[in-house]
């Protein structure tokens, strides 16, 4: 019962043991990809800690029968597990080995991530479903934060994703990841195709300044960059206005937080986070990761001293392309604000404002949700809702992520929605119309416009199609093609 491995044991096969993020970061160091080192508390630890400190039938006692839409009851029972777990004995065995492999790393400042077996899989991203703790310093304190981390399987937001998506939760086991931490100066997300539209020869960056927990989480609006796959020319850039970085606490555990906020001076803030050369080095990199999977990666980067890390590499779980290709939404109504897409789609409804995640019980089925920001706290919420507008956060952003898996419109980036916009409000929301997302007033006119494939007239030029996927012969052997081709011996043996 192996309880801790390093990044050079394991590789993407090991998602049992080490969990997703575990396996990704054991297969990129494996495969000479630009790493922070560490170490992998197994799932096999917390297995062992719920077995020997006698939790486990009374997780199982509390989970049986819950109604996990009913989030008082929810947030209740998760409340209650969580203390089970943060009070409970960490065995010896398992804190020694913690300790040691601390030492070995030389300690200092350390990034202890969670990292569960069900998590950053193909069908299901996970994504901000369970806690990460940065810049943690000392034996006592990264033990610590790896109790936090096995109690955050049980958070509410967790408890009901795994529920929705199907997971048994407690056959869904859990990793701690340890890694050297990187003092981010500038971190970000990338994406090697356009998690909108789904088009696969792009590649998208989002870049701030500071630790990237800020950018996933959806707190500041990032730099978005968007670049050809093929060539990496930049097709298209947005210079968002950063006011404020997170950054390693001076003071550390002793001020009682590991990181802090510091403001930005206004024209260090508008500037581009990114040069134009390091944009393409980073690009080429993410190209690199998607050659090794053989997929679309979602990627989370760092760079410090000039050098690129990556610190996850997971697949991405689903784009916004439509599922059907053949109809075209055209809107016209009053402009009452712009964001960035998130997730495709029209959607209209009565605006529910939500400051926090205390409130997500006020969103009824049909609203539309509009938050400053959403994190994974929402997901109850935005399961019932229509579609989602946020003040802050870019289309890579956790919650981003979310919508899509759930098939929502959302909008990210708008800057004012909470104060322009009030309860009850009627608005239409459309993420239809490219690269900028709108909010309409009141409820607009859809019109759909259905395409006859079939009536598409032949051309002169011969038009051939490239499918990287046979399986999508099934879907465009209607258009007037005059041959389909390139399906790659992945694919097809898969």
């Amino acid at each position: 019962m192996k309880l801790v491995a390093w990044f050079s044991e394991v590789d993407k096969d090991d998602v049992g043991l080490v969990g997703g993020k575990g396996a990704n970061l054991g297969e990129l160091t494996r495969a000479g990809i630009p790493v922070p080192s560490g170490f992998i508390l197994t799932a096999h630890a917390y297995s062992h800690f719920l077995d020997q400190s006698g939790v486990r039938s009374q997780i199982e006692q509390l989970l049986a029968g819950l109604d996990v839409n009913d989030s008082a009851t929810l947030q209740h029972v998760a409340a209650e597990i969580k203390q089970l777990i943060t009070s409970a004995q960490i065995p010896q065995g398992v804190a020694g080995q913690v300790a040691r492999c601390y030492r070995e790393m030389g300690g200092g400042p350390v990034a202890v991530r969670s990292s569960a077996t069900a998590e950053d899989l193909a069908e299901a991203s996970f994504a901000g479903q369970q806690s990460t703790y940065l810049n943690v310093i000392g034996e006592e304190q990264v033990t610590r934060a790896v109790q936090d981390c096995w109690a955050s399987l049980f958070e509410a937001r967790a408890i009901f994703y795994r529920q929705n998506a199907g997971f048994e939760h407690l056959k869904v086991g859990i990793a701690v990841v340890v890694q050297h931490m990187v003092q981010s100066e500038r971190s970000g997300v990338m994406f090697t195709l356009e998690p909108v539209s789904g088009a696969r020869d792009k590649i998208v960056i989002e870049a701030i300044y500071g630790l990237g927990e800020a950018v996933v989480s959806g707190v500041v609006t990032p730099d978005l960059y968007i670049l050809n796959k093929t060539d990496l020319s930049i097709l298209d850039r947005t210079i968002a206005q950063q006011e404020c970085q997170l950054v390693r606490n001076p003071e550390g555990a002793a001020a009682g937080e590991y990181n802090v906020w510091l403001n930005l001076a206004p024209d260090l803030g508008a500037q581009q986070k990114l040069s134009d050369d390091d944009i393409k080095r980073l690009a080429e990199i993410g190209r690199s990761v998607e050659q090794h999977y053989g997929r679309p990666q979602d990627i989370e980067w760092a760079a410090e001293g000039g050098q690129f890390f990556l610190v996850q590499a997971r697949p991405v779980t689903v784009t916004g392309a439509a599922d059907d290709e053949n109809e075209m939404e055209h809107e016209t109504a009053p402009v009452l604000m712009e964001g960035s897409p998130a997730g495709p789609g029209v959607a209209y409804g009565p605006v529910k404002i939500v400051l926090g995640p205390e409130g997500i019980d006020q969103v009824a089925k049909g609203d539309i949700l509009v938050a400053e920001m959403t994190t994974p706290d929402f997901v109850p919420a935005m399961k019932r809702a229509a579609a989602i507008v946020t003040d802050r956060g870019g289309r890579t952003s956790h919650a981003a992520i979310v919508s899509r898996e759930l098939g929502l419109p959302a909008i990210v980036g708008t800057g004012n929605a909470t104060q322009v916009l009030h309860d009850e409000q009627e608005i239409t929301v459309s993420c239809a119309e490219g690269d900028t997302a709108f909010v309409y007033t009141g409820i607009a006119k859809i019109a759909i416009e259905t395409l006859d494939i079939a009536a598409i007239p032949a051309t002169r030029t011969q038009v051939m199609l490239n499918m990287g996927n046979p399986a999508a012969a099934f879907r465009w052997w209607r258009l007037p093609a005059d041959g389909v081709g390139l399906a790659r011996m992945e694919f097809v043996v898969s």
